[in-house]
C-alpha cells in the first residue's frame, strides 16, 4: 500500500474501501467492551497481588503474636487463615489463570476475528476517525502520525 501524505493517518488506521459507518461504529463498541475486560483483568491481577500481600503480612503478624506470647491466637490464625484458599480449591493465581485462559482469551480472539473479517484486522478505526475529526489539521501538536512515521 502506498505511503499516505505526511499529515494523513497511516493505512492501518484508515478504513478499507467499502466499509460503512455502522460497521466501524460496531467494531468500536466491541473494542470498547474489550477495553473494559482489560481493565477488569487488571483489577483481578491487583486482587491477586493484594491477596498475596495480605497472606504474607498475616504470616508476619502471626509470628509477632507468637513472639509476644499469644501462641493460641497465633496458632488459630495460622491454622484458619495463613495459606487459605480464597475460593473453594483456589488461590488467586488459579483464578487469574482460569480467567486468562477462558473468558479473556475467548473475548480477545472473537474481537480479533471480527476485525479480521470486517476490516482486515485494523484496530481502533473508530478512534482514528474521531482523531481526524477532532484534531486541528496543520497544527504541529495535532499531527496524524509521529514524525518518524511521516518521513
Amino acid at each position: 500500500m502506498a505511503t499516505p501524505p505526511p499529515d494523513q493517518p497511516s493505512s492501518e488506521h484508515r478504513r478499507p474501501a467499502g466499509v460503512d459507518d455502522a460497521t466501524v461504529e460496531a467494531l468500536g463498541t466491541v473494542s470498547e467492551a474489550l477495553e473494559a475486560v482489560e481493565v477488569a483483568r487488571g483489577h483481578l491481577y491487583a486482587f491477586h497481588r493484594m491477596s498475596g500481600t495480605a497472606d504474607l503480612t498475616l504470616g508476619k503478624g502471626v509470628d509477632q503474636l507468637r513472639a509476644a506470647g499469644h501462641t493460641d491466637l497465633a496458632d488459630l490464625l495460622e491454622r484458619q487463615l495463613v495459606g487459605r484458599n480464597v475460593l473453594e480449591g483456589r488461590w488467586t493465581f488459579q483464578i487469574v489463570e482460569e480467567y486468562d485462559d477462558g473468558y479473556h482469551a475467548a473475548f480477545r480472539a472473537l474481537e480479533q476475528r471480527c476485525r479480521e473479517e470486517l476490516v482486515g484486522g485494523r484496530r481502533h478505526l473508530f478512534e482514528a476517525e474521531m482523531k481526524e475529526e477532532r484534531r486541528t489539521h496543520g497544527h504541529p501538536d495535532h499531527t496524524a502520525r509521529p514524525v518518524a512515521e511521516r518521513e
